[in-house]
């Protein structure tokens, strides 16, 4: 493919609100083109990357027996609203209205929707198990779309749902997408960490989220390098610490002015951190979005609340929770703002971090400006109404599966997630089949996500330097960029036509740079594009010799044309199919 019949525009400098290397990339080769707040179009080197993207994933998902299905865009409200998840999904739900008044939103996963194919086209245990899959354009209505395609309002996504008739089975379902998932990762020359994560709004038993590592990944994930225990930050279990056995001192109020933070109490009466109880105060809302309850969050000082482990134990959506306006609630509750402890609070759900069962002579607000308590006792001076872990795994803290005191952190891109559903939607949308018996039972379901253009954008974040991007020969536009130095030289025409026909022959995709352009303008643009494998057509073309350079190298080598020919053959069939 000739480039000087192609449309190529890169830029040398990157838009400012470009923040991330490959958002800048992205824009700077002209993959993609911004056309409002977190939408973009696909230019068409672009497209070709995204469409190989594509392509592996659905092989792969074709591999394990799934089949492919589109499903619309727009779900009507009415399938939502069964699965409850019409107000729980939040404001990033995009809803929308036909002429008629009718509501729909333009869906940002397809459970209530594949669920409804369920129960209309599956009716016997004789059908199961089946897995539907899409590959569908999505919608988010994000507050705050940011770094090109990793947190844009649409995206590209393939969805696969698997119907089972028990347990066992859907393990089956969910473990054949785990492999499936490995190999399309690896095969988009991702390096990346499989974690437990949460299950957020899609809802299930058990999820594990599949992350690019990266330092600018928005994911944080714990990892034990001792065992391998991985998890996102936000699900990530934590080991207590046992409490300090000592004999229970006094409960008594003392004056501590002007110490509303926890640093400035400890400081101020000579304590450990650790001895201190830190208060969160928060109110809850119902699905219309209307006032609900009051709550107050108490860990230990040194540590945070981990808001996914509160929302979660409240049994709540993440987004029908804030922080409370101290004064309102101090109004009902008796809490002061700085100053607020567990003793005495009225009109409030108490939810109590595990770690502080058994904790005696502890320090906490006295609910009284100025004031704290301290021999405060867990049991004797106050209870929990929920008691469980609601606090952040910290670095160098134990591991909760060996138990070594060694946990990492790091980040990631979220590409792929995968959930056991179990009855969520099936039990909600009253989806049955008839099993041996003739009795309806639900089924049990898993949901199967990849984020396409994340993965796009996460290939291009891994694998760059200062010159541009370095494409894994699986997803590059073009496998070849043949350089042509000086098109009006007839020979060197010659010659790059014959090895880009020898190529393309072979199967191997090929760009021709024969624009008239300066050299060191196809040079930059063939860095920045990143194509693989570079083959510079120039004065020694007479000799039949070439210039041959692979990009993730950045050495240059001299070779005739038949040597380079084949050479680029050899390699791309070897990371292409294996050989």
């Amino acid at each position: 493919m000739k480039l000087s019949k192609r449309h190529l525009k890169t830029l040398r400098e990157a838009p400012k609100e470009a923040e991330l290397v490959s958002h800048q990339l992205l824009i700077r080769a002209n993959l993609v083109r911004k056309v409002a707040a977190g939408i973009y179009e696909f230019m068409p080197l672009g497209y070709r990357s995204l469409r190989k993207v594509e392509n592996i994933v659905r092989e792969e998902l074709d591999r394990i027996g799934d089949q492919e299905i589109l499903m619309p865009g727009p779900n009507p409200a009415e399938l939502w609203k069964e699965s409850g998840r019409w107000y729980a999904y939040g404001p990033e739900l995009w809803r929308i209205k036909d002429r008629n008044g009718r509501d729909f939103c333009l869906g940002p996963t397809h459970e209530e929707t594949v669920t409804d194919i369920a129960r209309n086209e599956f009716s016997s245990y004789r059908e199961l198990p089946q897995t539907l899959y899409q590959i569908q354009w999505k919608y988010r209505d994000e507050a705050r779309p940011r770094y090109g395609l990793l947190r844009s309002r649409e995206f590209l996504m393939s969805d696969g749902y698997s119907f089972d008739r028990d347990e066992a089975g859907m393990d089956v379902s969910y473990m054949n997408e785990y492999g499936a998932y490995e190999r399309i990762f690896t095969r988009c020359g991702l390096d990346y960490r499989i974690v437990e994560a949460d299950n957020g709004p899609i809802g299930g038993s058990r999820s594990h989220e599949f992350s690019a590592l990266s330092n600018v990944g928005e994911s944080e994930l714990a990892h034990c390098p001792e065992c391998g225990y991985a998890a996102t930050l936000e699900r990530a279990e934590c080991v207590d610490d046992e409490p300090v056995q000592e004999e229970m001192e006094e409960l008594k109020s003392v004056y501590t002015p002007g110490t509303k933070t926890i640093e400035d109490v400890c400081n101020y009466l000579h304590m450990d951190v650790k001895k201190s109880i830190k208060a969160l105060m928060f109110v809850t809302y119902d699905d219309e979005l209307n006032p609900a309850e009051y709550v107050c969050a108490f860990v230990r000082g040194d540590r945070e609340v981990n808001m996914i482990k509160l929302v979660n134990a409240l049994g709540i959506p993440e987004h029908y929770i804030e922080f409370a306006n101290e004064d309102e609630m101090g109004a009902t509750t008796g809490c002061v703002g700085g100053f607020t402890g567990p003793v005495g609070l009225q009109n409030c759900k108490i939810v109590v971090d595990s770690e502080l069962v058994g904790t005696v002579n502890m320090c906490a607000g006295a609910n009284k400006e100025d004031h704290h308590m301290t021999g405060v006792c867990y049991g004797r001076d106050y209870k929990g109404d929920i008691v469980t872990d609601i606090k952040v795994l910290k670095e160098g803290e134990r591991c909760p599966k060996c138990g070594k005191p060694i946990i990492e952190h790091s980040r990631g891109i979220e590409v792929g997630q995968i959930f056991k559903l179990g009855t969520k939607y099936s039990e909600s949308m009253k989806t049955f089949y008839k099993d041996e018996n003739g009795n309806d039972c639900v089924y049990q379901m898993g949901c199967y996500g990849i984020g396409i253009t994340r993965t796009l954008q996460a290939i291009i974040e891994q694998h760059n330097d200062e010159d541009g991007i370095i494409w894994p020969i699986s997803v590059a536009p073009y496998h070849v960029m043949i350089t042509v130095i000086n098109p009006q030289d007839e020979t060197q025409m010659n010659l790059a036509d014959k090895i880009e026909e020898e190529l393309e022959k072979a199967g191997v995709e090929v760009l021709c740079d024969d624009r008239d352009e300066r050299p060191g303008v196809k040079f930059k643009d063939a860095d920045l594009l990143g194509l693989p494998i570079r083959i510079t057509v120039g004065k020694k073309a007479g000799e039949g010799v070439v210039e041959y350079k692979l990009r993730r190298e950045g050495e240059m080598t001299l070779k005739s044309a038949e040597d380079a020919t084949k050479d680029a053959i050899d390699l791309v069939n070897a990371e292409r199919f294996g050989l």
